[in-house]
C-alpha cells in the first residue's frame, strides 16, 4: 500500500480508478502500438507527478489506478493525458490519421471512482482483467434457443 504524499503544509493521498477507451473501441491498443501507448502515459504522468499504481491496456480500453496529487483537478489531468497522448500516438505513427481519421485516439469522456480502502481489490480487478476477457472469449459462441418461442 503506498503511503501519503506531501505538498508544501499538505498530507495527501488521492487515488483514482480510471478507464477510457480508443475512439469507435477500435482494438489499435495491441500489438505495438500498445507498447508505446503504455510507454506515452507513463511518460506523461511523470510529468505531471501522477503515480500509476496499476495499470493494464485491454484489447479495447484502458484501466488505471493512479494517486493524482490534490493540486491537480481529475478532469484536468484527463484533459490533459487522453490530449498530450493522442497527438503523441499520432506523431510516432503518422500512418494512424489516414486509417483513423482526425488525431483524436480517444474517445470523450472517462469512468472514474475514488480509491478508498480497497485499493487491493482494484489492483487485482485490474490484473486479473485480460485473464477474464480471455477466458470469456474463448468460450462457445454457439446460439441459444429460445424455449418460449414458437417452432
Amino acid at each position: 500500500m503506498s503511503s501519503d504524499n506531501s505538498l508544501s503544509h499538505t498530507r495527501w493521498n488521492c487515488k483514482y480508478h480510471i478507464v477510457f477507451i480508443p475512439k469507435y473501441r477500435r482494438k489499435v491498443i495491441y500489438g505495438k502500438l500498445r507498447k508505446d501507448i503504455g510507454a506515452i502515459l507513463r511518460r506523461l504522468c511523470e510529468m505531471k507527478d501522477v503515480e500509476i499504481i496499476e495499470a493494464h491496456a485491454m484489447k479495447d480500453h484502458i484501466h488505471m489506478l493512479v494517486k493524482i496529487p490534490p493540486k491537480l483537478s481529475v478532469s484536468h489531468f484527463m484533459g490533459y493525458l487522453k490530449g498530450k497522448s493522442s497527438l503523441m500516438i499520432h506523431d510516432r505513427h503518422a500512418n494512424l490519421k489516414y486509417n483513423h481519421g482526425n488525431r483524436t485516439f480517444w474517445a470523450k469522456g472517462y469512468y472514474v471512482s475514488t480509491v478508498g480502502l480497497n485499493q487491493k481489490t482494484i489492483e487485482n480487478y485490474i490484473r486479473n482483467q485480460e485473464a477474464e476477457d480471455r477466458l470469456r472469449d474463448q468460450m462457445t459462441k454457439r446460439e441459444y434457443v429460445d424455449p418460449f418461442k414458437d417452432k
